[in-house]
Order: structure tokens, then sequence, then C-alpha cells
């Protein structure tokens, strides 16, 4: 309808396993999904610090904010 993403920018928290070994292939999965380079897509990682359901493993957050321009 007009509109497409400029860029991306995802935070996933837990605890295990470890992302950062495999965001490089989680860009290169998203990009041409949302038909952007893989330059557009920031993936970072972090834990909770073993705090709340988080840190006892029980579950993730994730959140992802994405800047969208009229075409």
């Amino acid at each position: 309808r007009g509109w497409k993403v400029g860029n991306v920018d995802c935070t996933v928290c837990l605890e295990r396993p470890k992302v950062n070994p495999h965001i490089d292939a989680m860009k290169k999965v998203l990009a041409p999904l949302m038909n952007i380079s893989e330059e557009d897509v920031s993936i970072k990682a972090t834990t909770n610090e073993k705090l709340g359901y988080v840190g006892r493993e029980e579950g993730v957050n994730a959140s992802a904010v994405a800047l969208i321009m009229k075409d």
C-alpha cells in the first residue's frame, strides 16, 4: 500500500543458547523477507543476568522496532 521497511532493530533476551554465533545467518534470512539489505537489519542478543523468568530459563523476551517509509 505504498509503504516499505527502512530498517529494523531487534533485541533478543535469553540465557541460553548463545545467539551471537547465529546473528549473521538470522540477518540473511530476515533481510530478503522485508526487502531490505542485511546492513539494515540489526540484531542484538543479551541475557537477563539470571533475573526473573528469563534468568530462570523459563522464557525469553524479544523486541523489534522497524522504520517504515512511504514508498
